[in-house]
């Protein structure tokens, strides 16, 4: 039916008729007979009016398909002859109509197939929804198309003309053409494999591999170390300059990167075969930048993963491609650096740093525990030593620390507010302050990540290997994986401080403590310098009785760290998993780590894992000796350590679920070779 300005030009008859209507009536008032002549001369042309309308509506509306007919004849030959392959299809995918370029790519008749079994790819449910447009990639007969879909609304449609109403249902139509991109994707996939990739590579224990060589053979050592490297990476076609005695630039292909990739980097293997002599093999480690806007950034994003693989405790490659951060190898232990020069320089410029400020805030991560409590205890006789208030952020002790705390809280020595809460910290911290982080290095696990924020000056002191969360705003960062404990660093720092730094026996005590329980009584990455640390601590007054006394547990926790042991499970052979109660348990996450640490005790188990459930959260704590890296299984689940002592949490899944993660992430990565 008419609608619209159409409706209303073929309505102005009515109108008229109206308005002489009335004029007949004001006629009638002047002159009667005049009124008459007037209404027989109205009355006859309403009568032709009417004639005309119901005579002139069919053949105009005639005269409208007739046109819509031509139009859509002249549309329908442009769309015939357009150079794209152009399609319709109804509202359940069906196609309804196709031009002459698709009927030639899809054979003759194409109509009425559902387009999902012309092109598999396009399923039902990736059809438009709304307005905007849909593209997928499809292939057809070793092509690659570009499908472009939107979809038509029919009332809308008519809605637009103007003319004509829809008297049915509200129906859609959807309107797809395809585009050929085979020679596109060609040009950009070479264009991708083309791209520059530049990386660095650093030999991690060149000094102290040369040492163990005769002086003869260094220089023999040397270049066989260089040609394996050379040879490695010229075969993939990249480029190899030495810039240092240990260190190298190396330019490559993207192509050649993924084919790398894929091998998982043998060279980090090749490289401890050469051996001329040498009692300790040389290690490799990788920093790769890919992907930055220039050549500039590709550089510092390989700086940047060289940090990161020498933060991690080296022999690894680290790929950083723009936010996206990628490991491989990592699974030989980290040499331990006989050398204390990097301890001196860290602990100068952490005197310096606290001289120049006015406050010195100590935190460590959430769920405080010896090591962390200990180091910080360290930090503050060393703020105090330097005539600086400091104080201790600790918000829920736990059971292990809480002996220790009580020691100097009931001193009257030290000051009521030496341990603060995370909210009376954010009120002492400004840019007048140090804020000093122990025991970690992920600002999400710290005690108060807002202090962060709050000063410029932060410091950070940790002993675990660095994963893809770090805090980026450090003024002093040392990490050192190959340390036992944060008590150990902490330890050494404290002696190239300023003379005249006396520790208490109660303060050497807390980092005695840290170290022991970090080191399982010093059998786990207990080495020179850790025993160093340990007697320098025993020479200001710790007491190992004493301190034993204070990591004694109450009979709860024994209980059901003995519970979590006997429902072990031993997995595959070599994995003992475990579940450890948490109900009635003050501190149930510590008693799972020490589980996980007596279940090493059991013969032909690699690692163990054990499972607790506290605040919604499930705590894993992860231990090995030397055969597995748990920190890469406990990093595919968000968390992170060492090779043998790490851990992670998880939210928002039961234990079943989370055990059921764990040993898939096992699978998986004996699948890959990852895991024997």
């Amino acid at each position: 039916k008419l609608r619209g300005q159409l409706k209303k030009f073929m309505q102005w008859p009515i109108f008229l008729s109206i308005l002489l209507i009335g004029m007949n009536i004001a006629v009638y008032f002047v002159s009667v007979k005049a009124g008459v002549l007037v209404t027989v001369v109205v009355v006859c042309y309403l009568i032709a009016a009417g004639l005309l309308y119901f005579y002139n509506k069919p053949i105009i509306l005639n005269e409208l398909i007739a046109f819509a007919n031509q139009y859509d004849q002249l549309e329908q030959r442009m769309l015939e002859n357009l150079a794209l392959p152009y399609g319709l299809l109804d509202s359940d995918g069906k196609l309804l109509w196709g031009n002459r370029m698709l009927a030639e790519l899809l054979g003759k008749n194409p109509e009425k197939k559902m387009v999902s079994y012309l092109f598999p790819e396009i399923t039902p449910n990736k059809l438009p929804k709304g307005k905007k447009q849909v593209e997928i990639l499809v292939e057809y007969e070793d092509r690659v198309y570009n499908a472009v879909m939107h979809r038509i609304s029919l009332e809308e449609l008519l809605d637009k003309t103007g003319l004509l109403e829809a008297m049915g249902e509200k129906q859609y139509l959807y309107a797809m053409y395809l585009l050929d991109v085979t020679e596109l994707n060609v040009y950009k996939k070479k264009n991708e494999d083309d791209k520059l990739v530049v990386a660095i590579a650093y030999l991690d224990n060149y000094d102290e591999a040369l040492e163990s060589v005769e002086e003869v053979r260094r220089a023999l050592l040397i270049a066989l170390i260089d040609r394996k490297i050379t040879k490695y990476f010229s075969n993939y076609g990249g480029l190899v300059r030495k810039m240092d005695k240990d260190k190298y630039f190396l330019i490559m292909r993207m192509s050649s990167l993924r084919t790398l990739q894929e091998e998982k980097f043998h060279i980090l293997e090749e490289v401890k075969t050469v051996n001329i002599g040498n009692e300790m093999s040389l290690t490799l480690s990788i920093g790769i930048g890919v992907n930055g806007s220039n050549y500039g950034q590709n550089y510092e994003y390989s700086r940047i993963a060289m940090e990161m693989a020498l933060g991690r405790g080296g022999d690894q490659v680290v790929v950083k491609n723009g936010n996206n951060i990628t490991y491989f190898g990592g699974k030989s232990q980290q040499m331990e650096k006989t050398t204390r020069v990097k301890a001196r320089v860290k602990a100068q410029a952490l005197t310096e740093f606290i001289s120049t400020k006015e406050r010195v805030v100590v935190m460590g991560h959430k769920i405080t525990d010896v090591d962390a409590f200990g180091a910080a205890v360290g930090i503050y006789r060393a703020a105090k030593t330097l005539g600086r208030p400091a104080h201790i952020v600790v918000n829920d002790p736990t059971t292990s620390i809480r002996p220790l705390m009580a020691g100097f809280m009931e001193n009257s020595e030290y000051e009521a507010n030496m341990f603060v809460t995370s909210d009376e910290a954010k009120e002492l911290v400004d840019q007048n302050t140090v804020v000093v982080v122990v025991d970690t290095n992920k600002p999400s696990y710290t005690e108060c990540e807002d202090l962060l924020y709050m000063t410029r000056t932060i410091v950070v002191l940790d002993h675990h290997r660095r994963g893809s969360e770090v805090i980026q705003n450090a003024v002093l960062s040392y990490v050192e994986p190959y340390a036992s404990s944060a008590c150990e660093m902490v330890a050494e720092i404290l002696q190239y401080m300023p003379d005249g730094i006396r520790i208490r026996s109660i303060e050497a005590d807390s980092m005695y403590a840290g170290i022991m329980i970090d080191t399982n009584n010093f059998l786990s990455k207990a080495g020179v310098r850790t025993f160093e640390a340990a007697a320098f601590l025993r020479r200001c007054g710790a007491d190992v009785t004493r301190v034993r006394k204070m990591l004694r547990d109450d009979m709860e926790s024994y209980k059901a760290r003995a519970m979590a042991i006997s429902n072990a499970e031993i997995y595959k052979g070599s994995y003992a998993i475990g579940m450890c109660p948490s109900e009635g348990l003050k501190s149930p996450t510590v008693v799972g780590a020490q589980a996980a640490n007596e279940l090493l005790n059991v013969e032909g188990v690699k690692a163990s894992f054990v499972l607790t459930d506290y605040n919604n959260v499930i705590y894993i704590s992860a231990r090995a000796i030397d055969e597995v890296n748990v920190q890469v299984i406990m990093e595919k689940l968000g968390g992170g350590g060492h090779m043998n002592v790490a851990g992670a949490q998880v939210s928002g899944y039961t234990m079943q679920e989370t055990l059921h993660m764990v040993k898939g992430i096992i699978d998986e990565m004996q699948r890959e070779g990852e895991l024997e």
